[in-house]
C-alpha cells in the first residue's frame, strides 16, 4: 500500500524490511484497519520522550472518507497522550492536497517545506500538531467512548 498511494512516482523506500523492523522496534507502533477480505488501510508512528513522527498513513481508495485515517490517527495520537508525548510531526508531498486538507481538518499546523525531500522530485510540507489540544477543531468531532 505504501508504494502504490504514498510513494506513486517515486523509488520504493518503504518495502517489507523496513516496515518490519517498525513492527518490531518498542518506539513504534504499525496499525492497520482490515476489511472483509484485506488489509484497507494502516499507519505507523515511532515515538520519543516528547515527540512522535507519523511516517506513513494511507487508506487504499474505495475505503477513503469513510473515517478510517481518522480513526488510525485519534488511536496513534491518544497512545502519545497517554505515554506522555506530546507532540506529532509528520511530512506529506506538497501535491497532496486531500491530506493537507485532511490534517488541518484535525488541527495540524503546517510549519514548514523541504523542496526535493521525496528523492529531489517533490517538496514535503512539515506539519506538526500538539496533542493536549483539544480534539475540537473545526469540522472535526470527538470520537465516541
Amino acid at each position: 500500500m505504501s508504494q502504490q498511494y504514498v510513494e506513486a512516482g517515486l523509488k520504493p523506500a518503504w518495502g517489507a524490511v523496513r516496515i518490519g523492523w517498525h513492527m518490531r522496534d518498542a518506539d513504534s507502533v504499525v496499525l492497520t484497519a482490515r476489511g472483509l477480505r484485506a488489509v484497507v488501510g494502516f499507519a505507523i508512528m515511532r515515538y520519543a520522550d516528547e515527540s512522535a513522527h507519523l511516517n506513513l498513513l494511507a487508506v487504499a481508495p474505495e475505503y477513503r472518507r469513510q473515517g478510517i485515517a481518522r480513526s488510525l490517527l485519534t488511536w496513534l495520537e491518544s497512545t502519545a497522550l497517554t505515554a506522555g508525548t506530546f507532540r506529532i510531526a509528520l511530512e506529506l508531498r506538497a501535491g497532496n492536497t486531500a491530506a493537507r486538507a485532511f490534517y488541518a481538518a484535525l488541527g495540524y499546523q503546517e510549519c514548514g517545506e523541504v523542496p526535493g525531500y521525496y528523492q529531489g522530485v517533490e517538496t514535503a510540507i512539515r506539519l506538526t500538531r500538539d496533542v493536549r489540544a483539544s480534539r475540537e477543531t473545526p469540522g472535526t468531532r470527538e470520537p465516541s467512548p
